[in-house]
């Protein structure tokens, strides 16, 4: 009985098929892993959409605050919405502007300033704020949330909320 040292075609066709049959799994995994791992892993960012155009604020009085209304760029998944959005702004003597998230720090009910008493006040539980924020009553337990603002000019530009360390 002699050996040969060539395969036959037979049995090379079949070392293709075997070797096909393992490959081709392993793209399609690799392929759905790579997807999978930039969808999770990956941060989208859309450049321009952190910060919104919340108006000129050269009309705006001293220590008196007012509720602006703007839009705002969300991304929400991959899909990109203009969002309404609000914030109540001050000014002090020195030209300092400081822009509060419209929501109570209790629940997130919206609140509203009441010019006579000179505070805000949130009517669904009964917390109120002085015109710096600071809580004067709870139940709400810490200050109004705050955006990171930017002045150009006299244009106001209203960014991400800023951490309660950063006030």
């Amino acid at each position: 009985m002699r050996k040969t040292t060539t395969d036959s075609p037979g049995i090379i066709r079949r070392k293709l098929m075997i070797q096909a049959i393992c490959a081709i799994p392993a793209v399609i995994g690799g392929t759905l892993s790579a997807f999978a791992g930039t969808y999770l892993c990956a941060r989208r960012r859309v450049a321009g959409f952190e910060w919104a155009d919340a108006g000129d604020v050269s009309l705006m009085r001293d220590r008196t605050p007012a509720q602006i209304r703007f839009t705002r760029a969300v991304a929400d998944g991959w899909k990109v919405r203009a969002e309404q959005c609000s914030a109540w702004v001050t000014i002090d003597e020195h030209r300092n502007v400081t822009a509060f998230a419209p929501q109570c720090t209790h629940l997130g009910c919206a609140y509203n300033w009441q010019a006579e008493k000179k505070q805000f006040v949130c009517p669904c539980h009964g917390s109120k704020f002085n015109v710096r924020g600071d809580v004067i009553e709870g139940p709400a337990s810490r200050p109004l949330d705050r955006y990171s603002i930017k002045l150009e000019g006299n244009r106001l530009w209203l960014g991400p909320l800023k951490d309660t360390e950063d006030v």
